[in-house]
């Protein structure tokens, strides 16, 4: 059986063909385009890639960011926002001519890592990603958990706990509240964080550089950086308790942030003794798609198109 993924990232869209045993058959990748109709044309392409390079038609799971509104069919609060308000799934089906599944980037991040990554074996996991933006996935005994309401595991749009007065209100984000922490513990927020105080801005390759080097303005932003990933990740294990923390997108590559976030994290836990496997994803940048494809996997419940 060929299980064909496609992750849908903020500056690439790439597929993957996987056979059974979750061994690699085709990997292609494509700029993402910016717009809708050059969106589907492009993931129809990597399809025809894909399954020339594995000899064979495949099933067809997309990580998308933002979420599929159970109400309305449509997406929803993704930050390539040129999906939303569009029945994406159902056009992409309709376009292939076989039903599509789609989930939340990093609810796909979630399920390859619990299969066979870094949260392998692990009751409860949580993913979370660190790239351009700021995701979240839950998996419990095996199962991707997206709730009623297709939004379990948004944890990028909850507020930072604990914010000190210049922390508050925060940075306005893109869905129009203000301090998410997709503002403050993604790449960007990082970014961001250095150019207001450093009055300069640097790529999150050079400011973790300038950690490393003992550059006063880098340091300062990673320490900022590490406690207010403490205190978000502390908030998620006082709600879920996960045995196991995985860590995608770039950032995820620091690293220092492994060596420094269980003491961030630890004295806001509401518990004597706190302890959880943290981690980088075992497959990387290759999580979101290898977790899309597992999306037909028979013992995920994920809605089907068509």
């Amino acid at each position: 059986m060929i299980q064909i993924g496609i992750d849908f990232g903020g500056t690439k869209v790439e597929a993957a063909a996987l056979d059974a045993s979750g061994a690699y058959l085709a990997r292609v990748r494509a700029p993402n385009p910016g717009a809708y109709d050059a969106a589907i044309a492009t993931v129809l392409d990597l399809v025809a890639q894909v399954e020339q390079q594995a000899g064979g038609r495949g099933t067809v799971g997309v990580g998308a960011p933002g979420s599929i509104s159970p109400t309305t069919g449509v997406m929803r609060n993704a930050n390539s926002v040129y999906l939303n308000g569009r029945r994406f799934r159902e056009d992409l089906s309709a376009a292939l001519g076989r039903p599509v599944r789609l989930a939340n980037d990093a609810n796909c991040l979630a399920l390859s890592e619990a299969v066979d990554g870094a949260a392998a074996g692990a009751k409860v996991a949580f993913a979370i990603i660190q790239g351009t933006g700021c995701g979240g996935g839950l998996v419990v005994d095996g199962q991707l958990v997206e709730g009623p309401n297709g939004i379990a595991g948004e944890w990028g749009h909850m507020p930072l706990p604990w914010p000190s007065p210049e922390e508050t209100p925060g940075p306005r984000c893109w869905c129009g509240q203000h301090g998410c922490l997709e503002m403050w513990v993604s790449g960007t927020g990082l970014r961001h964080d250095y150019a207001r105080h450093a009055g300069q801005a640097l790529t999150g390759e050079e400011i973790i550089a300038g950690f490393r080097a003992g550059e006063p303005y880098a340091v300062a932003a990673f320490e900022r950086y590490i406690n207010r990933l403490g205190r978000a990740v502390a908030v998620l294990c006082n709600i879920l308790d996960p045995d196991a923390i995985v860590l995608g997108g770039g950032l995820s590559n620091v690293a220092e942030i492994y060596q420094r976030l269980p003491e961030a994290i630890a004295p806001r836990v509401f518990s004597d003794r706190w302890r959880a496997r943290i981690a980088p994803a075992v497959w990387g940048d290759a999580s979101g798609v290898r977790g899309a494809a597992r999306l037909w996997n028979a013992a995920q419940t994920v809605e089907t198109a068509g």
